[in-house]
């Protein structure tokens, strides 16, 4: 993988699974068309960057019907996991599919068993994103082939079902490997010091801006929205806090800012409510008993709320109060519970607003 090697010590960024899956599927395909797996393959990301990858392990069966390549993850400085994984793809030439593209998981991917994920329970654990990613740069490179057959592209990480076990998707209900993920392509380091640090940084800026407010949200995605609800603000305004509320927010009160937004999904926003200041998957689960008893006081049936505290995800919860034609009411009341739970922690140092998005960057509630 090409990289820039001489970023600071604890700020490299690397890529992620879906990029690298993407970037493998890409390759493949181009060995189909071309008769030769290449050593290396521009991939298109989310984000729109083109970033070159080194492609290992690539060949073509004798018929020419089925490539295959494997690219490694390099995960930057994060402590991730999934850092070293083989991300591997195989593509299969589908005669009677003309112009279709079919997406599978192999060895290593987790099946959805549980609702509340945004995928099909019985797929595979290919999130929306890194589907459409790997599907465009298939479709980029695959023109001529699509034009007269389909073309299925199966997922495996032959290291995942052990990788797996470091992470919460068995709890999640993703079993027999991890989880393809990633929104922009790109790893940053959330989880180290540097990145904690920067964060605090941020924060500072805005407090110098004048404007009196800062605006934290929980990832690129929520930013985007916050950014389209708040245009009156300068860019520096905005710090993407990761999962670092607590080192946010603590900066904003040495900073004196007396205005605080908080932009965030039903997810991390559970987590802050139930009083969690650092919101990694890997440090606190999602209490899905308090997103029950919202629910119960908007009036959700019992086996409805029952199903919510039984489920592992907020997401779920969402899902179900959506359904009832109560979802308004419900990420506005969980809104209000994050206000409630940070006014305890930081009395009369700021006031706070709270804006939720869903999972496609659309607008859903606040509180202020």
């Amino acid at each position: 993988m090409m990289m820039k090697k001489d970023a600071p010590r604890g700020t490299r960024t690397g890529f992620t699974t879906g990029a690298c899956s993407a970037a493998a599927a890409r390759a493949a395909v181009i060995g189909l068309v071309t008769g030769q797996v290449p050593e290396q393959v521009e991939c298109l990301l989310p984000n729109g960057d083109l970033v070159t990858f080194a492609v290992q392990d690539g060949r073509l069966d004798a018929a020419g019907t089925l490539a295959h390549a494997m690219v490694i993850k390099d995960a930057g400085d994060d402590p991730d996991c999934t850092d070293k994984a083989h991300l591997t793809a195989d593509v299969r030439v589908l005669p009677d599919r003309g112009g279709q593209v079919l997406l599978a998981g192999g060895v290593g991917v987790g099946t959805v068993t549980l609702p509340g994920l945004g995928l099909e329970v019985g797929g595979p654990a290919i999130n929306p994103v890194p589907r459409r990613n790997i599907e465009a740069n298939v479709r980029a490179v695959g023109t001529t082939l699509l034009d007269e057959v389909g073309l299925e592209v199966a997922i495996s990480v032959p290291q995942g079902v052990e990788m797996a076990k470091k992470t919460l998707n068995a709890r999640l209900g993703i079993l027999g490997g991890i989880s393809i993920l990633g929104t922009t392509g790109i790893v940053k380091p959330y989880s180290t010091a540097a990145y904690r640090a920067s964060v605090v940084q941020g924060v500072h800026v805005a407090g110098t801006l004048g404007h009196g407010v800062v605006v934290l949200t929980t990832g690129g995605r929520t930013e985007k929205f916050v950014m389209g609800e708040m245009p009156e603000l300068p860019e520096a305004a905005f710090v993407q806090m990761g999962d670092f509320l607590r080192y946010a927010l603590g900066a904003a009160v040495k900073a004196g800012i007396r205005r605080v937004v908080i932009g965030g999904m039903v997810g991390k926003l559970t987590k802050i409510a139930q009083g969690e200041t650092i919101t990694h998957a890997g440090r606190a689960e999602v209490d899905t008993g308090l997103l029950a008893d919202i629910a119960a006081e908007l009036g959700a049936p019992g086996d409805v709320c029952d199903a919510i505290r039984g489920n592992e995800t907020a997401r779920y919860a969402g899902e179900r109060m959506d359904a009832l034609g109560l979802g308004t009411q419900f990420h506005t009341a969980l809104a209000q519970r994050v206000i409630q739970t940070l006014r305890a922690r930081y009395p009369d140092q700021f006031e706070l607003k709270v804006l939720v998005c869903d999972f496609d960057g659309r607008k859903i509630a606040e509180a202020s």
